[in-house]
């Protein structure tokens, strides 16, 4: 019988940005402002500030899943989420690790470019990504222009959102969150379970510092998760969280600068 973990454990499967606002930096900021220990599994390492991500190294795929085996075989994890996985070989290892390790509590963030609107998915893998990756998540949180991709069909209104959410929950999601960044008026996000359509609704705040804010949100409904929160609680609590974090951004290089979630999470 495994010995209980003293703490939650979560495990982040993404990218690095050297910039420190998004990617596995700010899910391991997220993961230790909400009490959980966090786990990593680097995919690639990008060159990256506010600005720009200047470059862009994908690291094999199959030592992407030595990553994850080698902390899931010692230490194990309460819940886990991708962000950025570049290319189809390393969703296809992904998803073949998380099916491995049976991470049924699993948060798929479909990173597909990134705030200075450089690509970080290959085009060639969405559709791996659609087919092996979105069936194994118990959330999936695309935002407005990825809904767009994953539901292959525009948004432009309510109505639109939640037929894209219909068409992505026909992928195998069990919750779908699209995100409402990229909207007008208060930043509202749409919550799909299958049966119901939930908005939360949050003040839409006037900053540049929104660098990061899908992997805040991701990595906090994990760690809700990895806690134990029934999942519509945990999608709750990361907006909160997000919301603050926006709040406090930070004012850091000349493009768009990093959320905080440490004071984002004074509260949580």
């Amino acid at each position: 019988m495994a010995t209980p973990r003293p703490v939650p454990v979560a495990l982040t499967i993404a990218g690095s940005d050297s910039g420190g606002g998004a990617g596995i930096q700010a899910d391991l900021k997220t993961f230790s402002a909400l009490g959980v220990y966090g786990l990593s599994a680097l995919t690639a390492v990008t060159a990256q500030n506010t600005v720009a991500v200047t470059g862009i190294l994908a690291l094999p795929p199959d030592f992407v899943a030595q990553q994850i085996d080698a902390v899931m075989t010692d230490i194990g994890a309460d819940a886990a989420k991708t962000g950025m996985l570049f290319d189809a070989g390393i969703i296809q290892v992904v998803a073949a690790a998380v099916q491995r390790h049976g991470l049924t509590s699993l948060v798929v963030d479909p990173v597909m470019v990134a705030k200075s609107g450089d690509r970080l998915l290959q085009q060639e893998a969405v559709s791996v990504l659609v087919e092996h990756l979105a069936p194994l998540a118990l959330v999936i949180t695309p935002n407005l222009p990825e809904a767009e991709v994953l539901a292959e069909m525009q948004i432009e209104g309510e109505a639109d959102a939640e037929e894209a959410a219909r068409r992505i929950r026909a992928r195998g999601p069990r919750y779908v969150v699209i995100t409402g960044g990229h909207g007008q008026g208060p930043a509202t996000d749409l919550v799909f379970d299958g049966q119901h359509m939930q908005r939360l609704a949050a003040p839409r705040i006037a900053t540049k510092s929104t660098h990061g804010t899908g992997c805040v949100f991701s990595a906090a409904i994990t760690a809700g998760l990895a806690k134990g929160d029934h999942p519509l609680a945990a999608i709750r609590t990361a907006k909160d969280l997000v919301t603050r974090a926006i709040a406090s951004g930070l004012n850091l290089g000349g493009g768009a600068g990093p959320t905080d979630p440490f004071a984002g999470a004074a509260k949580a």
